[in-house]
C-alpha cells in the first residue's frame, strides 16, 4: 500500500504510535506533517525523517486549542498545498475511579481526546472537500467501545469519537470524503508502562495472541484505512485488540 504523493497529517506524531506512523507513511512515499505540543521530539522525529530522504515538517499544535489548530491548518496547507489523510490520533490519559476524578482532570482528557478530534477535523476537512476525495482516521479504543475501571473520562472521549466518526461518515461521504475510526487495545506504549505488571499479565491472558499490540499494529491499520484499499468502508471502527476477550 504506497502512499506516494499523498500528504498526511497525524496529530501526536512526535511520540509513541504518531511517531511510528510518521515513519510508515514516509517510508511509504507520503509527505508527513507532524502534530503535536512537543516540540524537542516533533524536531527531532522531522530532522531524522528528513535525513531519510522523506519530506516531513513539525508544527507545534495543542489539538485542545482551536485557534491554535486553525493556524496550523493554514500553515500545513501552506506548505504542502493539501491535504489527503488525517489522522486524529492524539490521545492522553488521566485516570481515576469516578469518585475520585475531580472535574478538572476529567475536562483535559475531553478536550484534547475529544475537542482535539473535532477541531482538527473541522480546520483540515475543507481542503479535502474542495479536492473531493480524503480519507478521515480518528482514534478510538476499546474504553470506547466497552467502557474499563478507572477511565471516566477516557472512555468517555472514546466513545463520543465512535458517534462523531460515524456521524462524519454521513455527512461527507457524499463529498468523496472516507472517515473510520481505529480502536486500539492495549499497545506498548509509555502510557502502558506506567501499569502494574499484574495488570499487564491478565491483560496478556485474555488475549488471544497473549501479548501486547506493538505500535506497528496501529500504524498498519492507519495505513490501511488510509490507502486507496480502503475507498468503500466508511463509518467503520475497526478494532485492533488482537482478538481481545470482552
Amino acid at each position: 500500500m504506497e502512499m506516494k504523493g499523498k500528504t498526511v497529517v497525524i496529530t501526536g506524531g512526535a511520540n509513541g504510535i504518531g511517531a511510528v506512523t510518521a515513519r510508515l507513511f514516509g517510508k511509504k512515499g507520503a509527505q508527513v506533517a507532524i502534530l503535536d505540543y512537543n516540540e524537542i521530539a516533533g524536531e527531532e522525529l522531522a530532522s531524522e525523517m528528513h535525513a531519510q530522504g522523506i519530506e516531513a515538517a513539525f508544527f507545534k499544535t495543542d489539538v485542545a486549542k482551536r485557534n491554535q489548530v486553525k493556524e496550523t491548518a493554514e500553515k500545513v496547507l501552506a506548505h504542502f498545498g493539501k491535504v489527503d489523510v488525517l489522522i486524529n490520533n492524539a490521545g492522553i490519559t488521566r485516570d481515576a475511579m469516578l469518585l475520585k476524578m475531580d472535574a478538572e482532570i476529567f475536562q483535559q482528557v475531553i478536550d484534547v481526546n475529544l475537542t482535539g478530534v473535532f477541531n482538527c477535523t473541522q480546520a483540515f476537512l475543507p481542503a479535502m472537500i474542495a479536492a473531493g476525495k480524503g480519507k478521515v482516521i480518528n482514534t478510538s479504543s476499546i474504553a470506547g467501545t466497552g467502557g474499563n475501571v478507572g477511565q471516566t473520562n477516557y472512555a468517555a472521549s472514546k466513545a463520543g469519537v465512535i458517534g462523531m466518526t460515524r456521524t462524519w461518515a454521513k455527512e461527507y461521504g457524499r463529498k468523496g470524503i472516507n472517515v473510520n475510526a481505529v480502536a486500539p487495545g492495549f499497545i506498548e506504549t509509555d502510557m502502558i508502562s506506567t501499569m502494574p505488571e499484574k495488570v499487564i499479565m491478565q491483560i496478556k491472558q485474555v488475549t488471544p495472541f497473549s501479548r501486547l499490540g506493538k505500535p506497528e499494529d496501529i500504524a498498519n491499520a492507519y495505513l490501511f484505512l488510509a490507502s486507496d484499499a480502503s475507498d468503500f468502508i466508511n463509518g467503520t471502527v475497526l478494532e485492533v485488540d488482537g482478538g481481545m476477550l470482552k
